[in-house]
């Protein structure tokens, strides 16, 4: 209890009797008590609370496999790597579609910026992405 083992304790309790004196001791004792009443009561109220709030849900949470003295980096990352889930395809996008036709003749001869601005005949000019919040 607050690093402080039964010796120590004992003799703090006797150095305040001594203090306090024995008029004033049941008092203060009287007052320990209703704060520890209290303490308990604020806490027996907050944990109805949060069970209100949290509902039924809270009660199926295994909390000892969150302990995090469990954490094993690397049990996590094998686990990761043995699950069987389905490959993710990239999403094309014009930034990463390949070209054809004029626009990859374009940039393989070094007309990059032309077909940045432009994805062939007819098309609509591209524009360079732009960031507000840079510099």
């Amino acid at each position: 209890m607050f690093g402080i083992n039964g010796g120590e304790l004992l003799v703090l309790l006797v150095v305040a009797a001594l203090v306090i004196g024995p008029e004033r001791l049941p008092g203060y004792a009287e007052q320990l008590g209703q704060w520890v009443r209290r303490g308990r009561r604020f806490v027996k109220d907050a944990k109805a609370r949060v069970d209100e709030e949290l509902g039924e849900e809270v009660g199926d949470v295994d909390w000892a496999a969150l302990d995090p003295r469990k954490y094993d980096p690397r049990r996590i990352v094998r686990d990761a790597l043995l699950e069987d889930d389905e490959p993710v395809r990239p999403v094309s996008t014009p930034a990463t579609r390949p070209r054809t036709g004029a626009a990859a003749a374009r940039a393989a001869t070094g007309g990059a910026a032309a077909a940045a601005a432009t994805d062939g005949p007819g098309a609509a000019p591209v524009s360079t992405p732009y960031d507000d919040e840079a510099t």
